[in-house]
């Protein structure tokens, strides 16, 4: 219980102003497409040089933790994540944001990144030398396996059609191949100088999301259009806790599996939030309302981004193996005021160690207190008619890919993909399946890489890659999610069947 004598410094004048503004302007800089969590944090590492080291890391650990979740924003209000690991949630926070819902969404959303935030938080507090020691028996052979997991959640991604997900995912992963080859150093698919590094996450992600919410918009012409195109219903924040309560399952789904991949270095919050979503999905009584507006999806991505963000520190702190890229950049900033993180960071800085840690735990109270508040504002967006919407969309998107790179080859990949991604979607393919494919293809490449050099060294790849207890599970588990959504698939084909037969009956008779 030593981290309760260090709670009194995450409320020293200084340290919580800090974290105050951390939050809030996490919250703002989350909401921004194309400003990641990472980008935010390493905007803010000049601002800690003069701060000691206890309040420099209070102030990026707040951002840290509020970009997360301010991402759902524009996620839910206009389907464009404000970060990868909000992609899951704008499945269906935007159906229910279209539906007038829009309040409703943002407070779940905020509630269950609470839930998720403290309880990820609380296993950083508690369990981070058991978890380290767990976190350090992941190597390349069990990171490519996870790599291959989401891989198959890519095609149940898209339930209009299995095939059409697989096929776009496919699609993504060739995308991620685009670029100098990390390892060779050669030339792959390079058709214009633009493509030289490759395809950036962040310009793929604005481009495939916003801009064919832009076309779309544009597409229905000079027409006359009401000043409020669609209805936004106030919401009780009673009636938000009572629909989280009844969404636990996804909640705690969302919460374990965020934690979990939290902990393995390297994986990311856009994976926990894709994984938690497919989960969700596949246990529900429900499977067909995903992607219409389910709650359930909101909540399970939600709890599971914001999960993550304890445990991937975890690693961190007690290994220097950074988490996730924002943990990478936090480490920039530790390393910056000469703590050097590893198992003795608990004996030698017990009171930035600790008082860091404590300010997490309530940045996540702040951050679902101010989220709440922004929820009642911002759903006044779904006020705006198309046309002001699709202008400002368009101007979010340009400076968005823009500022990644400060590269206009950046804001042409941007245009490309968005104009791509908006033909594939009029024959049936999907965004989300595509931008997994996107962010796991540099994982499973460099680990099998890794793997193969490693495995020629001892008895082979297939003994390297096929044994062991950790590598026979996760490729069980692989075996069973192309099994369990074949067979989803086949029910809700059959199901399809048997309701246009009875369609066709009742018209006969």
């Amino acid at each position: 219980m030593e981290f309760l004598q260090h709670f009194g410094g995450v409320f020293e004048p200084l340290s919580f102003m800090l974290l105050l503004g951390g939050t809030i302007g996490g919250l703002i800089l989350g909401a921004t497409p194309g400003l990641s969590p990472t980008m935010a944090v390493a905007l803010l590492i000049p601002f800690t040089f003069q701060l000691p080291a206890t309040q420099g890391l209070i102030l990026l650990g707040a951002a840290y933790t509020a970009t997360v979740a301010g991402g759902a924003v524009s996620a839910i209000l206009l389907k464009i994540p404000g970060a990868p690991a909000n992609i899951a949630t704008s499945l269906d926070g935007h159906a229910m944001a279209s539906a007038g819902r829009g309040t409703q969404a943002l407070h779940v959303s905020f509630l269950a990144s609470g839930v998720g935030g403290v309880v990820g938080v609380l296993l950083l507090i508690f369990l981070t030398p058991v978890l380290s020691r767990w976190a350090l028996a992941f190597g390349p052979s069990h990171l490519f396996w996870m790599a291959i997991l989401g891989v198959t959640v890519i095609g149940s991604l898209d339930s209009r059609s299995f095939v059409k997900g697989l096929l776009s995912g496919c699609l993504g992963l060739w995308l991620s191949m685009i670029g100098y080859d990390d390892i060779q150093g050669a030339q792959r698919f390079i058709f214009h100088d633009s493509l030289t590094g490759g395809v950036n996450i962040i310009t793929a992600l604005i481009g495939i999301f916003a801009i064919p919410q832009v076309i779309e918009m544009l597409a229905r012409g000079r027409c006359e259009h009401k000043v409020s195109t669609v209805s936004v219903h106030k919401q009780s924040l009673l009636d938000s806790l009572k629909l989280l309560w009844a969404n636990g399952r996804a909640l705690s789904i969302g919460t374990v599996i965020g934690s979990i991949i939290g902990l393995i270095p390297g994986v990311g919050g856009q994976i926990a939030g894709l994984l938690a979503y497919d989960q969700t999905r596949k246990f529900s009584n429900d499977p067909d309302s995903f992607g219409k507006g389910n709650p359930a999806g909101v909540i399970a991505a939600e709890s599971a981004n914001n999960a993550m963000v304890g445990p991937s520190l975890v690693p961190l702190l007690t290994l220097s193996i950074p988490g996730s890229p924002t943990a990478a950049v936090l480490l920039g900033g530790l390393l910056i005021h000469g703590i050097f993180p590893g198992s003795d960071l608990f004996d030698n800085y017990p009171d930035v160690a600790w008082t860091f840690i404590n300010s997490m735990l309530i940045g996540q109270i702040l951050m679902v207190i101010f989220g709440i508040w922004v929820a009642s504002h911002a759903a006044r967006v779904a006020h705006v008619p198309p046309p002001i919407m699709a202008a400002a969309v368009t101007i979010l998107a340009l400076f968005g890919s823009y500022s990644v790179q400060q590269s206009m080859g950046d804001v042409y990949i941007m245009l490309a993909l968005g104009v791509g991604m908006y033909l594939l979607e009029k024959v049936g393919f999907s965004a989300a399946p595509l931008v997994l494919g996107l962010i796991l293809g540099p994982i499973a490449e460099a680990n099998f890489i890794q793997g193969s050099m490693i495995a020629n060294a001892m008895n082979g790849p297939a003994e390297y890659f096929l044994s062991g207890t950790l590598n026979l599970l996760l490729l069980t588990l692989v075996l069973a999610s192309i099994g369990w959504s074949f067979f989803s698939t086949h029910l809700a084909n059959r199901k399809a069947r048997i309701v246009s037969n009875n369609a066709e009956v009742s018209l006969e008779s």
